[in-house]
């Protein structure tokens, strides 16, 4: 049986899969990772199956429309997300239109936290697999393939005639080592030169090694809706595997990618695998998600093993701020791991968040002095977004904050972001400026540009990466961004 599994066209280049969907300053793609796996899941089990995605190749509705038809699929999966949610109904809709006996089936954050909500927006779909969705995608194929009822499969809501029925949920998976290697589909559908993270050496491949985040940020969507949190991990010998495989399998690639939301959870296993590498002599340049409380001599050993940099959300420099987004991050361990992060010579990308509750004017200044303090390799600074799902969004509905509930006016006219919440002191116009004015701040320091100019020089292999990032980026840097509007990769 043909499956067809869509990351469905809008602007192209618009990074669907990332925390906060938008095309972005920095020119970050995302593969599209969760489709990924779910078409390893299926094809494990012996489906044929396409996957495309389209804002990756610059495909049009009409061209995914034609390959659909000629793909002739019994079933369809289709990511969705929250900003373009109007969008994905309607490309569902189109398909329905020229492929009506196909069962269209919508996965992604935004259906998970409000499946209800969605069918009342539109009736031209099936189903939607909540949550994670690998095994409710491939149990409701061998459904369809079978022509046997869907109505026990864990984790669906669907339509029965006027009534939309939710399964119960589907347990997460325990069993991580079972889930295929993202790398396999990546190879055999997808372009690596298509996506770009400049915290890594480009090209890239992104794979994840565990799900869920047992820390409480309120904000985060992925453990919100579709993870849950605790970390579920595969073991160090699985990981490894999957680096050697990309290793001898893509001659090209120069950097992986590890998408966990908080790869350093278990700093044991961070060094059981770093262990790893090193003994099988497996070199390759790696970056990760992190928090700012990895010890010195587990930074050291993961630098040894080709970690160059780690991707940190330290957020904001005000301590109330950091308890009232629930962090537990303390702004002492931020300067401690800093020090040890130079020290093992791992470099940094941080993450820096304005408009969280209790932000002010003098706690925004805060939050530039420490990132200014800190001087991590890159920064970025954004106004808070917040999605259904997530106990940041509810935090805004009901203080008032959120300025609209038109999910289409979450981007602007180009993709980027819209910034849409406030606070009691700060309109989002005063958010996105003030991070306009840090983000000048801290790029155009003379201390800044000379170090990256002494960066490339001591190491070439950075160069590409820096200039593949700078000429997206420098004119935002330049110009500022338009009113509302900020568009940047949540880490």
């Amino acid at each position: 049986m043909n499956v067809l599994v869509l990351n469905p066209p809008y602007f192209e280049k618009f990074s669907r899969a990332q925390r906060s969907p938008a095309v972005t300053k920095s020119g970050t793609l995302y593969y599209p990772i969760w489709l990924a796996y779910a078409t390893g899941v299926l094809e494990d089990a012996g489906f044929n199956v396409k996957l495309i995605d389209a804002p990756a190749e610059g495909l049009s509705l009409k061209e995914v429309l034609n390959i659909s038809t000629s793909f002739n699929p019994k079933l369809i999966i289709a990511d969705t997300s929250t900003p373009s949610i109007f969008n994905d109904l309607h490309v569902a809709e189109d398909i329905k239109k020229v492929l009506p006996d196909s069962f269209i089936t919508l996965v992604g954050t935004h259906v998970s936290a409000l499946p209800d909500e969605v069918f009342k927006l539109n009736s031209n779909f099936d189903a939607i697999a909540r949550h994670e969705y690998d095994y409710t995608i491939l149990e409701l194929a061998n459904a369809i393939n079978k022509k046997s009822s869907i109505e026990q499969i864990a984790g669906l809501t669907y339509r029965k005639g006027k009534e939309v029925i939710h399964n119960p949920s589907r347990p997460f998976i325990k069993e991580m080592n079972k889930l295929p290697f993202i790398s396999k589909v990546i190879k055999k559908h997808l372009n690596t030169r298509n996506y770009f993270n400049p915290n890594s050496f480009y090209p890239m491949i992104t794979l994840i090694t565990g799900r869920g985040c047992p820390n409480k940020c309120s904000f985060c969507v992925i453990p919100q809706t579709l993870q849950g949190r605790g970390y579920r991990q595969r073991s160090p010998e699985s990981v490894v595997e999957e680096f050697a495989y990309i290793k001898e399998n893509f001659p090209e690639v120069r950097g992986i990618f590890i998408e966990d939301d908080t790869f350093t959870v278990n700093k044991k296993r961070c060094r059981d695998i770093s262990e790893l590498i090193l003994k099988r002599g497996i070199k390759i340049r790696w970056t990760a998600n992190a928090r700012a409380d990895v010890d010195y001599e587990t930074l050291r050993l993961m630098g040894k093993a080709g970690c160059r940099s780690l991707c940190v959300g330290f957020e904001s420099g005000n301590q109330d701020i950091l308890n009232n987004m629930y962090k537990g991050m303390k702004l002492e361990s931020m300067y401690k791991f800093m020090e040890d992060a130079r020290k093992a010579k791992v470099l940094v990308h941080g993450c820096f968040m304005v408009g969280n509750p209790g932000e002010t004017k003098e706690s925004l200044l805060k939050t530039l002095d420490l990132a200014i303090y800190l001087n991590p390799d890159t920064a970025q600074f954004y106004p808070i977004m917040v999605y259904p799902g997530t106990e940041a969004y509810e935090w805004a509905k009901e203080k008032g904050f959120l300025k609209t509930e038109d999910y289409s006016k979450w981007l602007t006219e180009e993709g980027l972001h819209n910034s849409v919440v406030g606070t009691e002191e700060l309109s989002p116009e005063e958010l996105v400026k003030f991070c306009d004015f840090a983000r000048k701040k801290f790029y155009l320091r003379p201390r800044y540009i000379f170090s990256k100019l002494y960066q490339i020089v001591r190491t070439p292999a950075e160069m590409v990466r820096k200039f593949k990032a700078f000429r997206t980026f420098i004119k935002y840097l330049i110009k500022g961004s338009s009113p509302h509007n900020e568009a940047t990769k949540k880490c």
